[in-house]
């Protein structure tokens, strides 16, 4: 399915907050129209038949897990019903999970999908090597491994996303907030680089994936179009070599990251940077931290907020705008479900109208979605951990 198509296909996320047009809300998330048609496609696209290795149904199994762990109902209410469409046996899945009862009453080789799937939405820094294996000997090949790693992110996305709009609909029914007092502001600096700093760095990283990537000798026209969609470096790069093996739903994914990242208007481009640094660092994500702390800096010309960021996400920012920005990200990080209208309507009373709120509740939900793709995919070769010389 093409980006072209999707008009025609029902939106996920605008029917699980739910938005319709003529809302407030809904006209500000179809403004950024390249967002809104990636991220069906890439629904749409993980879901899709075509997918082989892994059935459907173990797929949607593993994205109603996924929702059920993160306390987002409508969405999962939206999984369990595609896996119950998926036949008998898949119902009766959709019932184990649901009641709690997956780890014992379910094929062993869908256990594993699920175990694994837990992990990467939980604690996503427990990622291991072995984790992966163990889909490798359930019978799962790299594009399999791929596709499942792929799904489970993107809801991880989706869910991020679904209770930002959540939140910003409900903040759309009340009065303006007034602004917020200015209190004091710290002055920018530009600190002396590398920073290192409780095990994260801005420093340029290499990460080594755990599974075989495409040759681009051999790659297909739709890999190499996938990995030229994303950056004019993804042949290069291990990672998007790695996800290549899928390169339908790497190509949404990369329209996705740079209308999120790059688009003109709304919310900096140096803010969104730092959205996607705050999430990076509580994921542990040390390589995506260390990619978007760089960004950061070279945009907004210092890097005081992230050496502050390093050691205390809690108290990081140098004013109350940057403040109210980190403390937001957190929490739709960490705790997606618990994020409500006063959340949105603090970050509009520091100075953010609700396109902007929306920006940031991309970049956060899209660093959701990689950094569980750099955590459990491979691992980050780390300067301090090389052998001495």
């Amino acid at each position: 399915m093409t980006l072209e198509t999707l008009a025609t296909t029902a939106d996920v996320v605008d029917a699980c907050v739910p938005l319709a047009p003529g809302q407030t809300i809904h006209t500000v998330r179809h403004a950024r129209a390249k967002v809104v048609a990636a991220t069906q496609a890439s629904h749409d696209g993980l879901l899709s038949p075509a997918v082989a290795g892994i059935s459907v149904a173990e797929r949607a199994a593993a994205a109603l897990l996924a929702c059920q762990r993160s306390h987002a109902s409508a969405l999962a209410d939206h999984y369990r019903t595609l896996l119950q469409q998926a036949g008998p046996e898949a119902a009766a899945w959709a019932g184990a999970i649901t009641a709690g009862r997956w780890q014992a009453d379910l094929p062993p080789r869908l256990g594993t999908i699920l175990d694994y799937t837990a992990k990467l939405i939980e604690r996503p820094i427990d990622g291991d090597r072995a984790a992966v294996q163990a889909l490798v000997q359930a019978g799962l090949s790299t594009p399999a491994i791929v596709a499942l790693a792929q799904l489970i992110a993107f809801v991880s996305y989706q869910v991020r996303l679904v209770a930002g709009l959540q939140a910003l609909a409900a903040a759309a029914q009340m009065p303006a907030p007034a602004p917020a007092p200015a209190g004091a502001a710290g002055q920018p600096a530009l600190l002396p680089s590398p920073l290192r700093i409780q095990g994260f760095t801005d420093e340029t990283l290499p990460w080594l994936p755990w599974l075989d990537t495409v040759v681009l000798d051999a790659a297909t026209p739709e890999q190499l179009a996938a990995l030229d969609e994303m950056s004019p470096t993804a042949r290069q790069s291990p990672y998007f070599l790695l996800l290549a093996h899928q390169p339908e739903i790497l190509l949404h994914r990369s329209v996705a990251f740079n209308a999120i990242m790059f688009a003109p208007g709304g919310l900096s481009r140096a803010e969104r940077e730092l959205g996607a640094t705050v999430e990076s660092r509580l994921n542990g994500c040390v390589y995506c931290t260390s990619v978007h702390a760089q960004r950061f800096a070279q945009l907004a010309r210092r890097n005081d907020v992230i050496a502050q960021l390093f050691q205390d996400p809690a108290t990081a920012g140098i004013d109350a705008r940057e403040r109210a920005l980190v403390r937001f990200a957190a929490q739709l990080g960490l705790q997606p479900h618990t994020v409500g209208a006063a959340d949105v309507l603090a970050l509009q009373a520091a100075g953010l109208p609700p396109a902007e709120v929306l920006d940031l509740v991309h970049a956060v939900a899209l660093f959701a979605w990689a950094n569980r793709l750099m955590l459990n995919l491979g691992e980050t070769v780390l300067p301090w951990a090389a052998p001495q010389a």
